[in-house]
């Protein structure tokens, strides 16, 4: 999809390092002499007078009140706030979804039948700037069919519906449909009109071998970036900028090209609807309204080219001050460059000049100069930043929201105060943080600071103001690819009187089998204005029932939307409004054990039983359940497997593999392309018993005959093993999964020789048969068993700093920074059958204690030690190990470690990792 960014590959534990819990500012130029040579900025450029509002008294952060308008969204991607504050939202998956501000309901109103494999689908929605006379919505989205096209269409909305004869075809963007990734597909409006859409750069996602897709070899033109994002033939990995024009009779242009795009308008140099190129995958785009500068972010490739800041894959909030080239696929940041890799001799070469940098590839069908690189305004990698240390560490997907202007909103009653003045506000997708960023009368970085922590967006994607001044956020929630009940629509009022209560909706089930009884509570609703006394009315279609709690039968099946209004004393109101499904129960299904449900050891064993009940399906047929169990070498990144069918979680490392070789430039999974559809092989080999042997060497020496003349190119350099495994994967496509007993003992023994990184999983999963109109739903439960060893550094949260050094034992990484109160938090740890743990530690500074709690930083203590503390000369040195005992519960709760001294000022010592022993 737009890059449900970057696969969202969680590849490090997400923390902020206590920085923006704490609301610490970081202000810091990062202009050089590099910088200025490619930042040129237009003599006509608008200066926009910002006061320093670095300076003042930051708001008191409870005069923002926020409510949830709509929760349990299905993949939500952008939203379209109408001037009634009606809100539409696209969908991923093709519902177009319709907030009534009025009655607080929430509606289907189209279902687009799109593409949305990859990451693909309806991925953007727009208002007209003249929506109250034309009631235009525009909607980007992958065509679903064979003639593989995204569209950029216009509808007319009449009456809360879609008029479908109204349909108008803007652009047609050619796509291709055999790698993942890259769509963006975001849509919005300037204050001129002009309609700006976002495009990916729809290439191969797995940067092949540790380097940016740029590989030229013969049949490798869908792994080659140049063919796309640096081709000015080509509309993907860029914005296009238009406008849209009025005149509807037919064989009328549906929009023209304005003034000052990036190529002439003839199309001599390029498509003249390009505004920005070099874009990996531009996720969420918003024009400055007074000096018309182009921000949005920019979610980076996962190599392992050194750079700056660790590895050169940075994430990249982009400013265009004008058109321009904005580097990938050849530089990154500070236009940091990539060296020219050579996929067919694996020799890297110097990259390239990004003051002219040079287009050669076979694959470019545009000019071969193009325009000067223009760097990042702002960027990051996976690690802590040295520049920007605010933004955390981990996965990242950064974007770009909009900029505040106070004058923009004259007697807006919600509107933020002038201390935001002239702020940009970014935020990420995965970090689940927000940031205002501060700039001088030029348009250059000044500084940084976190925009409302304690809301804690659950992965936003979206962020707009409305005319009233307030914001509105539009969360996607916590898993991917699914519908979450914690992802909606919240608006965030600010106020200088009397502040509206926020209305929470808690508690309870929102799905199961008529009749179903629901017992909702308002009491996690709250008013931060003293003295007000609140009032909570709840909405159940006509019927109205007033009280702190909710307890409603649904006596028919149907979905129900369920609206909470809070008053106060002063009459301000806040709503929530959360979704009732009726009809169908969801799966229980539960993997119990009598083990550690947290750790394996050497020489142990797994016992587990499933048990699964459905209340629909009655007696559960145990071949309906899914059982698997595999490990996995790559335990810090199991959401792919978790979400792979339970009979092929083996094959989630293979089919990662899969993706980054060319396999794709060749093979789709169920139609011929160059090569027969993979569906098709498994099909013809199904009952050969060679098979696997077989095509493992086909895989690594090539051949052609079998499925045509076309040959298949060789993979010389592909060790053998994951050439089988490539085969089995293949193989393993039509073939009845077979699950495992619902009740069993497995020896672990698999993880021997194999490193700290891998997990042993064990999934199940039952999925039931629909009822009464509810679709068929899901549930699963699962036992993840890791490597008893875990490093420091890995912490959920917590605000311990992370240093990278070489000690004598190698290149490492451990927590320092470590003061009195500070604290770390692990999740999910289970201490049974865990008698001590085992710290590596070195002390070096003042000493002091550790404890070891569960739940929470005050929870039951369940062991504790204490360092003595000391100085040395050589950090390399001085590490040792401690044993400290533990006792605590069983079952999965998380660990925090809290550091304790309260007569030292300096920091206390150093940990590297703690293991947990039988």
């Amino acid at each position: 999809m737009a890059h449900i960014p970057n696969h969202l590959e969680l590849k490090n534990t997400y923390s902020f390092a206590g920085l923006v819990l704490t609301g610490l500012c970081c202000i810091s130029s990062v202009s050089s002499p590099e910088r200025a040579l490619f930042r040129e900025i237009d003599n006509s450029a608008t200066f926009v007078t910002r006061p320093d509002s670095i300076s003042k008294a930051a708001p008191d952060s409870s005069r923002f009140s926020y409510n949830t308008l709509v929760s349990g969204l299905d993949e939500p991607m952008e939203m379209a706030i109408l001037p009634t504050y009606d809100i539409v939202v696209a969908e991923r998956k093709g519902a177009v979804r319709y907030f009534n501000n009025a009655t607080k309901e929430l509606s289907t109103i189209a279902q687009f039948n799109v593409f949305s494999g990859i990451e693909d689908g309806l991925l953007g929605v727009a208002a007209d700037p003249g929506f109250a006379r034309n009631n235009w919505l525009y909607f980007y989205y992958g065509v679903a069919g064979d003639k593989h096209v995204s569209q950029l269409v216009r509808f007319e909305l009449k009456d809360k519906k879609l008029v479908e004869g109204s349909k108008k075809v803007l652009l047609e963007i050619p796509t291709q449909r055999k790698y993942c990734c890259h769509s963006a597909g975001y849509i919005t409006f300037d204050v001129d009109g002009l309609l700006y859409l976002t495009i990916g750069d729809n290439t191969n996602a797995e940067e092949i071998e540790g380097h940016n897709p740029t590989d030229e070899r013969p049949g490798r033109e869908l792994a080659d970036g140049q063919a796309s994002t640096a081709n000015s033939q080509d509309f993907r990995g860029k914005i296009l900028r238009i406008k849209p024009t009025s005149d509807d009779t037919p064989g009328a242009a549906p929009y023209s090209i304005p003034d000052g795009n990036l190529f002439p308008k003839d199309g001599s140099k390029g498509k003249p609807e390009i505004f920005a190129m070099g874009l990996r995958n531009p996720f969420r785009v918003s024009i400055d309204p007074k000096t018309k500068y182009v921000y949005w972010g920019d979610v980076g490739p996962d190599t392992e080219v050194p750079a700056s800041e660790g590895k050169l894959s940075y994430d990249e909030i982009n400013q265009a001050r004008k058109p321009g080239f904005f580097g990938y696929p050849y530089f990154l940041g500070d236009n940091e460059g990539f060296p020219d890799y050579d996929f067919e001799t694996k020799k890297e070469g110097p990259g390239k000049d990004p003051k002219k940098p040079i287009n050669d590839s076979p694959n470019n069908t545009g000019i071969q100069e193009l325009p000067p690189a223009q760097p990042a305004f702002i960027w990051y990698g996976k690690g802590p930043s040295k520049k920007w240390p605010l933004v955390g560490k981990g996965g990242a997907s950064a974007m770009a929201g909009p900029i505040f202007y106070s004058d923009q909103f004259p007697n807006a009653p919600y509107k933020l105060p002038d201390y935001y003045n002239g702020k940009l506000f970014i935020f990420d997708w995965i970090r689940k943080w927000i940031m205002a960023v501060t700039m001088n009368a030029a348009g250059d970085y000044v500084g940084m600071e976190p925009f409302l922590p304690q809301l804690k967006v659950v992965a936003p994607i979206d962020m707009q103001f409305a005319p009233d001044g307030s914001i509105y956020l539009l969360a996607y929630g916590t898993n991917w690819f699914a519908r979450n009940t914690n992802s909606g629509i919240i608006r965030v009022e600010y106020s200088e009187g009397n502040r509206k209560p926020v209305a929470v909706v808690s508690g309870g089930r929102r799905i199961g089998a008529a009749p179903f009884a629901v017992s909702l509570s308002a009491k996690e609703s709250k008013d931060y204005d003293p003295g007000d006394q609140l009032r909570f009315e709840w909405k159940i279609g006509e019927k109205k029932v007033s009280g702190q709690e909710l307890k409603h039968t649904f006596t028919k099946p149907g979905i129900y939307n369920v609206v909470l209004t809070v008053t106060d004393s002063q009459g301000a109101k806040g709503t929530a409004t959360t979704e009732i499904k009726v009809g169908n129960t969801p799966p229980s299904v539960q993997v119990e054990t009598a083990a550690n449900r947290s750790f394996y050891w050497d020489n142990t064993t797994l016992d587990y039983q499933v048990k699964v009940a459905d209340k629909e399906d009655g007696k559960i047929s145990p071949p309906k359940v899914a059982v698997s169990f595999s490990y996995l070498p790559f335990g810090k990144d199991l959401a792919g497997a978790l979400s792979t069918p339970a009979g092929n979680m083996q094959f989630a490392a293979t089919e990662k593999l899969y993706a980054s070789l060319d396999c794709k430039a060749c093979h789709t999974m169920n139609t011929k392309s160059v090569g027969p559809a993979l569906t098709e092989i498994s099909k013809k080999y199904a009952a050969d018993e060679t098979a696997e042997e077989m095509l493992a060497g086909k895989i690594i020496k090539g051949g052609s005959g079998n499925w045509g003349s076309y040959p298949m190119p060789p993979h010389a350099d592909l060790p053998k093993e994951d050439a089988k495994q490539l085969a089995a994967y293949i193989l393993s496509l039509t073939k009845t999964q077979k699950t495992r007993p619902l009740t069993g003992n497995i020896e672990l023994e698999e993880h021997k020789g194999k490193g700290n990184e891998g997990a042993y999983v064990l999934l199940a999963s039952y999925t039931d048969k629909g009822a009464n109109g509810i679709e068929p739903l899901k549930s699963s439960d699962y036992i993840v068993l890791k490597n008893p060893l875990i490093q420091m550094e890995d912490y959920f949260e917590g605000n311990a700093g992370v240093v990278v050094a070489t000690l004598n034992t190698g290149f490492n990484s451990y927590i320092s920074n470590i003061t009195n109160g500070k604290f770390v938090r692990f999740k999910d740890i289970d201490l049974k059958n865990v008698r001590t743990i085992r710290l590596r530690v070195q002390e070096h500074g003042a000493g002091g204690t550790i404890e070891f709690r569960q739940d929470s930083k005050t929870g039951p203590l369940v062991g504790n030690t204490k360092l003595s503390g000391g100085f040395l000369d050589d950090l390399k040195t001085g590490w040792k190990e401690i044993v400290v005992p533990v006792e605590g519960a069983g079952g999965l709760h998380d660990l925090f470690l809290i550091f304790k001294n309260e007569s030292a000022k300096s920091p206390l010592f150093h940990i590297d990792w703690m293991y947990f022993e039988q």
